[in-house]
């Protein structure tokens, strides 16, 4: 009796402790990706660590020469694989919705072998790796 209510008990306190709102990534380790940004700039700024990735994301970025230091310029339609994924860490300044930090290896172009971290808004799989450029 003491220990089917010691482990109910043990497994109420394990569910309440998971966060309410927890989200998952949408892309998942291993998924192949294309790199592309917005119409108006479709270069993608690939950042040393997730870190400064979340902080350039939020507008929280120092100087213009922390950005060249630790990014690497990544063209439109670079192809990468997601090595890595934190759901909901980019809170975008002026947007409502966050986005997921991605962990990528770069597979295509001249920083092919070469790793980072991107927001989500950045890379594109299936349908949405079209490239529209112009």
């Amino acid at each position: 009796m003491i220990r089917s209510f010691a482990a109910a008990l043990l497994a109420a306190v394990c569910v309440s402790a998971l966060p309410v709102d927890a989200s998952t990534c949408a892309l998942s380790v291993g998924s192949p990706v294309m790199l592309r940004s917005s119409d108006f700039d479709p270069d993608v700024l690939v950042w040393d660590s997730r870190q400064r990735a979340i902080d350039y994301v939020s507008g929280n970025m120092k100087s213009t020469s922390e950005v060249l230091t630790h990014t690497l310029l990544s063209k439109p339609g670079t192809h990468a694989v997601v090595i890595a994924c934190d759901a909901g860490s980019s809170k975008p300044r002026f947007a409502a919705l966050a986005e997921d930090t991605v962990g990528i290896k770069i597979t295509s172009g001249p920083n092919r072998g070469r790793y980072g971290w991107v927001s989500s808004g950045d890379v594109h799989t299936g349908s949405t790796a079209q490239l529209n450029i112009q």
